[in-house]
């Protein structure tokens, strides 16, 4: 059997399934935002095949320009709670703005992976660490299932199973807390859940196909694309973002 160049080292020695361990930096980290109009920064001199090193600062958005064509398409009710944040927002309150408040943006929305990301891949379990206000998130292989205990506390990254898909690794998150916007700063309900199709497009570009569906908040499934870039020594090392102070520090 041929494989085509660069695959191989793609591919685990079991079920030859797709090793996704590394460290990953995002090829546009604001994904589909268009509000203040942000875009990937060019790569630094001395990278190499296009690497990009952690974008910097944090894309801040308030809302002064409205709400986007391309957002999710919230129903009446959701629609008048972000009405809510965006005012908070544009007054300059930290309530509803989970940098400046140094907590996880939550899932889909922590998938931007601003500053880079760590994959970490074993045959019942992937662990992803981010660096931008120490993301932490575990994606159960094993055929578990999210228990009563688990529903009944959510959390911002949620609760993820995956099962693979030929090369594909299909996640289902459920328990993900209520004030863990998404889509920049979209609100959610309980009844908010997430799927995603992660996959190599080429050889070390990792793209994640994210689904996020909501009865009660959404009028219609909204989907969304990230990817990544792997990155190569010396560029491969995440650094500690520490907010002790719970409120507005950085590094």
């Amino acid at each position: 059997m041929c494989a085509l160049p660069g695959t191989t080292a793609l591919l685990r020695a079991q079920g030859n399934r797709p090793d996704f361990t590394g460290v990953y930096y995002p090829i546009n980290p604001f994904g589909n935002v268009v509000q203040g109009r942000a875009a990937a920064p060019p790569p630094a001199a001395g990278t190499r095949d296009g690497e990009l090193p952690p974008p910097r600062p944090v894309l801040v958005l308030d809302g002064r320009e409205g709400r986007s064509d391309n957002a999710p398409k919230l129903t009446p009710e959701y629609l008048a709670k972000w009405e809510v944040i965006r005012k908070s927002r544009m007054a300059g309150s930290p309530e509803y703005d989970p940098n400046v408040r140094c907590v996880s943006g939550g899932m889909p929305n922590m998938m931007s992976m601003t500053y880079g990301m760590e994959v970490q891949q074993t045959k019942d379990r992937i662990t992803i660490y981010g660096e931008l206000n120490d993301v932490y998130r575990r994606i159960y292989l094993d055929g578990r299932k999210a228990s009563p205990k688990v529903l009944d506390d959510p959390t911002f990254a949620g609760y993820s199973t995956g099962h693979w898909e030929g090369d594909t690794l299909v996640v289902d998150t459920v328990a993900i807390r209520e004030d863990a916007l998404f889509d920049t700063f979209s609100p959610h309900s309980d009844q908010f859940t997430v799927r995603e199709r992660i996959r190599f497009a080429s050889p070390g570009v990792l793209e994640d196909q994210i689904t996020s569906m909501d009865p009660k908040a959404l009028v219609e499934p909204f989907h969304s694309v990230r990817t990544y870039r792997k990155a190569a020594p010396p560029n491969d090392e995440l650094r500690e973002f520490s907010c002790a102070e719970g409120l507005g520090t950085t590094k």
